[in-house]
């Protein structure tokens, strides 16, 4: 019996068995337990004996798909260690586990004021330097139902995904793939969307983020430009915080200021300047001079 089964068994009998007691007549059990109170159980409960591990079910239960990346924009892929722009993100990494230290943070969205800032390829770089790290597990969504780019990305497979969750409801894995780097899993955008505010709106995205975060150490979210849709505003409001990606030399600052004031109160927790050159960042090139001259990075969206 899995160990989701098993946690299921020993909480309606334990809560039958106090009922009882109580004089509880069975007619006025409550009703059963629901997905995400099955899974906060479980994980109360602990792995029963032989039972496989969070890692071993995710693997069974997700799409294992084939993805090609693409080696212009995906750093962390392939077998350098000192390619540009390396470091920056795992300095941006260690800076959000600072910030998790005094707040909560887990789910992250990642946004940017207007298109071509690069905050599609922040996102995938970023989930994809967190499980560079032993044992941390992270899983990336494309939120950006009107124009997705990671599936291009990661070479993976566009669908199924959130908007067919968000239209249908059903299984969460079905919509979730794992691919070839050990740890790291994805949700496609999934087909056009069409009505994509209502979409988000309709409350599923909070279903499915409060059923995936414990399984998760962190969930990276890519939104469209906060500047330009209400989309971004309200994947905000289910998740911990804003990463906001500024393009150097580039984004109005009227338009950044017109993102935040999208974002409900909702804490922006730091921002990235996208596509700083060398001579705006010298001690970068001094401690790391093979990282070349420009942390550009072809920023897809």
């Amino acid at each position: 019996m899995s160990r989701i089964h098993e946690a299921l068994k020993k909480a309606e009998q334990e809560r039958a068995m106090g009922q009882s007691r109580a004089g509880i007549e069975p007619s006025a059990y409550e009703a059963p337990l629901d997905a995400e109170s099955v899974i906060a159980t479980a994980s109360a409960l602990g792995a029963a004996p032989g039972a496989p591990s969070n890692q071993q079910s995710l693997l069974a239960r997700s799409r294992q798909t084939h993805w090609a990346p693409d080696s212009k924009s995906m750093l962390f892929f392939g077998d350098q260690e000192h390619a540009s722009g390396m470091e920056e993100f795992r300095t941006l990494r260690n800076r959000l586990y600072q910030i998790r230290e005094k707040q909560p943070l887990s789910k992250l969205l990642i946004s940017s004021a207007l298109p071509q800032e690069g905050k599609s390829f922040t996102s995938v770089n970023l989930a994809s330097v967190i499980v560079r790290q032993h044992g941390r597990r992270a899983l990336l969504i494309d939120g950006d139902l009107r124009n997705p780019s990671l599936h291009s990305l990661l070479g993976a497979e566009s669908g199924p995904g959130l908007s067919e969750y968000l239209r249908e409801g059903g299984d969460e894995f079905s919509i979730i793939q794992s691919g070839p780097m050990e740890n790291l899993f994805f949700i496609p955008a999934g087909g056009n969307a069409g009505n994509s505010s209502e979409l988000l709106a309709n409350g599923r995205i909070k279903v499915l983020l409060s059923r995936l975060e414990r399984m998760f150490d962190w969930i990276i979210v890519d939104s469209p430009p906060a500047a330009l849709v209400s989309d971004a505003g309200l994947l905000a409001n289910n998740c911990d915080g804003i990463l906001l990606v500024v393009r150097s030399n580039n984004t109005p600052a009227e338009a950044v200021r017109k993102a935040i004031s999208g974002f409900n109160n909702q804490p922006v927790v730091g921002v990235v300047l996208n596509g700083i050159t060398a001579d705006l960042a010298p001690y970068s090139q001094y401690y790391y001079p093979s990282y070349g001259t420009e942390a550009k990075a072809a920023a897809k969206n």
